[in-house]
C-alpha cells in the first residue's frame, strides 16, 4: 500500500511540474510528436500498400499456375538473355495437358490484347483490353457477373461471336441501358454481349475486369495468331482442393518437360508462375521500407529523447531544494527517481498519443476526403504507444537518477 501511494504522488508531481512548465513542455512534445508521426506514418502507409497488393495478389488464387514463357521477378540479377529464346506456351502444350494432368480442376489458355477499340454504335471506348480463353476460364480465375451468364460449351467450341465485358466498357458503351443482347465491334468484327462482369475496382496489379472485353479463344482464332509473342499467351491452371500447390506444380513440371521433350541435363524452357512468388517478393520490399521508416523516424526520436533528457536535467536543477526538503522529510531515493522518470514518460507519451492523433486525423481526411482507404490498425497504436513509453524511459533515467542520489543538505542549501 505504501508502494502504491508513493506511486500515485509521483505522478502527481509528475504532472503538476508539466503543467506549470507549458512552454518548455510544448517544445520538449514536439520532437517525440514528429518522430512517433513519422513512423507510424510510414507503417500504416506500408500496411495499406501491403494489403491492397495482398487483395491483388488473393485474386490470382492460392492454388493457380501460370505456365509462361517469362519468370515473375525481373528485379536484380534477372538472366533475361536466359529467357529470351524460350518457346511460348502453345496450343499442342494446352491440349495435351488438358488430356494428361490430373490435379487440375481447371486449365485454360488465354492470350490478351491491350489498347483496343471498342465501338457501339456513336459510342466508343479507346484502351480496352481484349481477352481470349479457352472454355475453362471460369475454374481458373475468380470473378461474378453483374448481368447475363457465361459461355457455353457450344459457344466456346464452335468459336461463336459472343463476349463478357467488363463494368466501365458497360457504362461507356450502354449508358443506362442493359448491355446484354447488343453488339459490339471489336477487331473488325460484330461479338454479341451475353454478361457483364461485376465491377472490381481500381487495382494496383492490374488484376481488373473492369476494363476487359472477353471472348472465346475460338473466336479469336479467327482473327489472330493467338501463339504469337504479341499476345502473351499463357496457360492458367487451377489445382483441386485435395492437392497442395506444390503437388499441381510438380505433376504439371513433369507434364511440361515431357510434352517438350526435354532431357535430364536440360533446365526447364517454361515458367511456372504462383503467387507465393509475389508474395515473397513483396515481404522483401515491405521489409526494406519497414527499416527505412525506422531509420527516418528513429532520427526524430533520437532528437525528442535527447531534447527531453535536457530538459530533464534543467527540471532537476531547478527544483534541487525541494528534492531535498523531501528527502529531509523522509522521501526514499526511488521515490525522487519515480517521481522525474514519471515526468520524462508522461512527456513522452503525451507526444506519442498526439503524433498518432495527427495520424489518426490523416486517415480520416484521407478517406472521405480523398475516398483513400488508410490503414491504421491496433499493431501501430500499440507499437506507437510503446515506443513513447521507451524512449520515455531512457531519456529519463539518468536525470531521475542523479536526482535521486542528491544529497539532502546540500540540496537544500542550493538555490
Amino acid at each position: 500500500m505504501l508502494f502504491l501511494k508513493l506511486f500515485r504522488e509521483s505522478f502527481i508531481f509528475a504532472f503538476d511540474a508539466l503543467r506549470q512548465n507549458k512552454t518548455r513542455t510544448f517544445l520538449s512534445l514536439l520532437g517525440i510528436t514528429i518522430g512517433i508521426f513519422t513512423i507510424i506514418t510510414v507503417f500504416a502507409a506500408v500496411d495499406t500498400f501491403r494489403g491492397n497488393l495482398q487483395t491483388s495478389v488473393d485474386k490470382l488464387g492460392s492454388k493457380t499456375i501460370y505456365i509462361q514463357k517469362w519468370p515473375w521477378g525481373g528485379f536484380g540479377d534477372y538472366p533475361w538473355w536466359k529467357y529470351m529464346q524460350r518457346p511460348q506456351p502453345s496450343l499442342r502444350d494446352y491440349e495435351a495437358l488438358k488430356v494428361r494432368a490430373t490435379t487440375a480442376e481447371g486449365l485454360s489458355y488465354e492470350i490478351s490484347m491491350s489498347n483496343r477499340t471498342l465501338k457501339y454504335k456513336s459510342n466508343s471506348i479507346e484502351g480496352a483490353q481484349i481477352s481470349a480463353a479457352s472454355h475453362d476460364y471460369n475454374k481458373t480465375w475468380n470473378f461474378d457477373l453483374s448481368e447475363g451468364r457465361y459461355f457455353t460449351d457450344n459457344e466456346s467450341n464452335s468459336g461463336s461471336p459472343v463476349c463478357l465485358i467488363g463494368s466501365d466498357l458497360a457504362e461507356g458503351l450502354f449508358p443506362n441501358q442493359t448491355a446484354a443482347g447488343k453488339a459490339v465491334k471489336v477487331l473488325g468484327r460484330k461479338v454479341t454481349v451475353i454478361g457483364v462482369f461485376a465491377r472490381e475496382g481500381e487495382d494496383l496489379l492490374g488484376v481488373s475486369s473492369d476494363k476487359t472485353l472477353l471472348i472465346p479463344l475460338n473466336f479469336a482464332r479467327n482473327l489472330v495468331d493467338v501463339q504469337s509473342d504479341r499476345y502473351g499467351p499463357q496457360i492458367t491452371v487451377r489445382g483441386k482442393e485435395q492437392y497442395s500447390v506444390t503437388d499441381v506444380e510438380s505433376e504439371l513440371r513433369g507434364l511440361m518437360r515431357s510434352i517438350r521433350r526435354t532431357r535430364p541435363v536440360e533446365d526447364d524452357d517454361f515458367a511456372l508462375n504462383k503467387t507465393t512468388i509475389l508474395s515473397g517478393q513483396l515481404d522483401q520490399l515491405f521489409g526494406i521500407v519497414d527499416v527505412a521508416g525506422w531509420i527516418i523516424g528513429g532520427f526524430s526520436i533520437l532528437v525528442g529523447g535527447f531534447g527531453i533528457a535536457n530538459i530533464m536535467f534543467v527540471s532537476v536543477k531547478e527544483r534541487t531544494n525541494i528534492i531535498g526538503i523531501q528527502k529531509s522529510l523522509g522521501a526514499k531515493n526511488y521515490f525522487i527517481l519515480m517521481q522525474f522518470l514519471f515526468e520524462a514518460i508522461a512527456l513522452c507519451l503525451i507526444g506519442g498519443l498526439i503524433g498518432l492523433g495527427v495520424v489518426y486525423l490523416m486517415t480520416i481526411i484521407a478517406t472521405y476526403g480523398f475516398d483513400v482507404k488508410i490503414i491504421l490498425d491496433a499493431g501501430n497504436v500499440i507499437r506507437g504507444i510503446s515506443i513513447s513509453v521507451i524512449i520515455g524511459v531512457i531519456s529519463g533515467f539518468w536525470p531521475a537518477f542523479s536526482a535521486s542520489r542528491l544529497d539532502p543538505v546540500e540540496a537544500i542549501r542550493s538555490k
